[in-house]
């Protein structure tokens, strides 16, 4: 595990453009942190990090989004269950050739691929964010 302090959310953009390059097609990362911890924000870097132009946006009520078959952003705050995930077919992402960088994997745990790679935000002082990474 690693950590690194955020000053602010461009920090944590750049950051997230950073981790991208330690990233390839078939990876699952499991994003944490409460709700405003700055995880779309992450989200955006390793976009940008993945050579995506598109507008990277919150998946809160589509469940995920696909930036091209390079990016899928998963959102899972409404999901109770790995099930309901399966029912969404959201599964199938786990073993494309993009990454997948999933929001409250917990919801959906019992679903989840074996390997995967963990981002925890933190919110600490006013726009100051830890990210524990591995």
């Amino acid at each position: 595990m690693a950590i690194y302090i955020s000053k602010s959310p461009e920090d944590t953009l750049k950051f997230g453009e950073e981790y991208a390059k330690t990233l390839s097609g078939g990876d699952v990362v499991l994003l944490g942190g409460e709700m405003g911890a700055g995880k779309t924000v992450f989200a955006k870097g390793v976009a940008r990090g993945l050579g995506i132009d598109d507008e990277v946006l919150s998946p809160t009520y589509s469940y995920m989004n696909d930036y091209s078959g390079k990016l899928y952003h998963f959102d899972c705050y409404r999901l109770d269950c790995g099930e309901q995930a399966e029912a969404l077919g959201l599964c199938d992402y786990f073993y494309a050739d993009g990454v997948c960088l999933v929001e409250w994997a917990e919801n959906i745990k019992s679903v989840l691929p074996e390997r995967v790679k963990k981002i925890e935000i933190q919110k600490t002082r006013e726009g100051e964010r830890r990210i524990i990474y591995e």
